[in-house]
C-alpha cells in the first residue's frame, strides 16, 4: 500500500517563535489524535533544529523547503543537504515552481539537488506542474514528463523509492483556483503511467503522488477520494493548525 501523505509547505512565513508555537500545537494535536496518513511539515531553514527537538517524527515528520546544489564550500547564504539532515529533518521539497520561476532553478540544478539530498539520507518531495498558458495549450502532460525526465528519471529504481511527487498546477498555487478533482486525477494517473514506463508497475504503485494548489479542508475529501491522488502539498492552509488538521482529517 502506498503511503497517504499530507505535507505542509510554510514558504517564507512564520518567525521562529510563531513557527515553534504552530509546530508544538500540531505535535500535541496529532499525538493525541493519531492521523490516518503521514504528516510532514516543511519549514524555513532557521526553524528546523529548534522544531526537531520536540517533534514526535513517528507522527509528524520534519522537512526543509530547499537545499543547495553544492556539497559544501564558499557559497555564502546557501544551506547544504548535509546541514538539513543534521538538524533532524527527514524530507526536503525540491523543484517548487516558485524556486524554478523566481530563482531560475533549471532541471540540471535540480538534478544535482536531488542527488545530494538522497546521498545525505533525505527523502525528496519533488514538485512538477504546468503554467496556465501550458494548460490552455493542452501541453500539461509533456511539461510534467519533461520535468521528471530532467531531474529524477536518472535515478535507479531503488533511489526513486525515496521520491514523493507533488503535482502542482502553477495556475492554482495561491490563486484560489483549484484543478477539479477530475482534472487532478487525470494528470496524476498520467504521471503514474510514466513512472511505470520508466521503473515498472510495482514502483509506480508504491510512489505517492500529492496534489498541491489551493487544496483546503473543503475540497480535500473530493480530491483525496480519487485513486491516484495520495494526499496534498499544502501552502496557505498549513499555517493554521485548525486548517491543516481539517485537511489531514479528510483521510478519516
Amino acid at each position: 500500500m502506498r503511503k497517504k501523505i499530507v505535507a505542509g509547505n510554510w514558504k517564507m512565513n512564520m518567525n521562529l517563535q510563531d513557527g515553534i508555537a504552530l509546530a508544538k500545537e500540531l505535535n500535541e494535536t496529532l499525538n493525541s489524535n493519531k492521523p490516518n496518513c503521514g504528516v510532514i511539515i516543511c519549514t524555513p531553514f532557521i526553524h528546523l533544529a529548534s522544531i526537531a527537538q520536540f517533534l514526535n517524527q513517528d507522527v509528524i515528520a520534519l522537512g526543509a523547503e530547499n537545499c543547495a546544489d553544492k556539497e559544501k564550500g564558499a557559497y555564502t547564504g546557501e544551506v547544504s543537504a548535509e546541514m538539513v539532515k543534521s538538524t533532524g529533518a527527514q524530507y526536503v521539497i525540491l523543484g517548487h515552481s516558485e524556486r524554478r520561476g523566481y530563482y531560475g532553478e533549471t532541471p540540471e540544478i535540480l538534478k544535482e539537488k536531488v542527488l545530494l539530498a538522497l546521498k545525505n539520507g533525505l527523502k525528496v518531495i519533488f514538485c512538477i506542474g504546468e503554467s496556465l498558458e501550458e494548460r490552455e495549450a493542452g501541453k500539461q502532460n509533456e511539461v510534467v514528463k519533461a520535468e521528471l525526465e530532467g531531474s529524477v528519471f536518472n535515478l535507479t529504481a531503488e533511489e526513486f523509492k525515496n521520491i514523493v511527487i507533488a503535482y502542482e498546477p502553477i495556475w492554482a498555487i495561491g490563486t484560489g483556483k483549484t484543478a477539479t478533482a477530475e482534472q487532478a486525477e487525470e494528470i496524476h494517473a498520467y504521471i503514474r503511467s510514466i513512472v511505470a514506463e520508466k521503473y515498472g508497475n510495482e514502483v509506480a504503485e508504491e510512489t505517492s503522488i500529492l496534489y498541491g494548489g489551493s487544496c483546503k479542508a473543503s475540497n480535500a475529501p473530493e480530491l483525496f477520494a480519487k485513486p491516484d491522488i495520495d494526499g496534498g502539498l499544502i501552502g496557505g492552509a498549513s499555517l493554521k493548525a485548525a486548517d491543516f488538521m481539517g485537511i489531514i482529517d479528510a483521510w478519516k
